[in-house]
């Protein structure tokens, strides 16, 4: 079975939109003005190696598919062979080396995926599409890489849920100029006290 495992890049304000540019967002490419420091890029590094498939939004699938075909090394290599899966009700065919449309009713498509689909799935980027797993319990884990600046606009990480979603901290750490990675699980439902 599979895990949903989603990693991001966000502001201190919860933002995750363009931090590589290319998207025209008033503060496109704005992770790369703050170095994570080679720890950081050890990290993504290892994150990408234990990484099984992709599962992307529509939006983010197109720019890394305009992107890391035509690049090499090893995030290109293991991006450009890995199973790819793209959550899009308007687009037909998926160009890009090992993709997959899935079209259907995402909670659906996305809980089916973890039955066939062995290893990480991974999710980059994609803001609609994480909010939409979020809400349906369907992510096994959360890997944030916080930047210390206030962005005050643009796409959040997190939008309005049903309910609370408790999480837990399995693991942190600061690296580069003042990067926090944080990594959340699911935290399972709290115990009924006894009277």
């Amino acid at each position: 079975m599979g895990r949903i495992i989603v990693t991001e890049f966000v502001s201190l304000d919860g933002v995750l939109e363009a931090p590589g540019g290319g998207e025209g967002f008033k503060y496109d490419g704005w992770s790369f003005e703050i170095d994570r420091g080679d720890e950081g890029n050890q990290f993504k590094l290892e994150e990408t190696h234990d990484s099984d498939a992709l599962l992307l939004g529509r939006v983010t699938y197109e720019g890394f598919a305009a992107a890391w075909p035509s690049r090499e090394g090893e995030f290109a290599d293991k991006f450009n062979s890995m199973p790819k899966y793209v959550v899009s009700s308007t687009l037909d065919k998926a160009e890009w080396n090992n993709s997959t449309v899935l079209s259907g009713d995402v909670v659906e498509e996305v809980a089916a995926l973890k039955e066939t689909q062995p290893g990480n799935i991974v999710v980059h980027g994609s803001a609609r599409l994480v909010q939409t797993l979020i809400e349906k319990d369907l992510v096994d884990e959360l890997r944030l890489m916080v930047f210390p600046v206030v962005l005050g606009t643009g796409k959040r990480l997190f939008g309005a849920t049903s309910d609370k979603k408790r999480l837990r901290l399995t693991d942190s750490r600061v690296v580069g100029d003042g990067v926090a990675i944080l990594t959340f699980e699911r935290a399972g439902q709290p115990e009924e006290a006894t009277a």
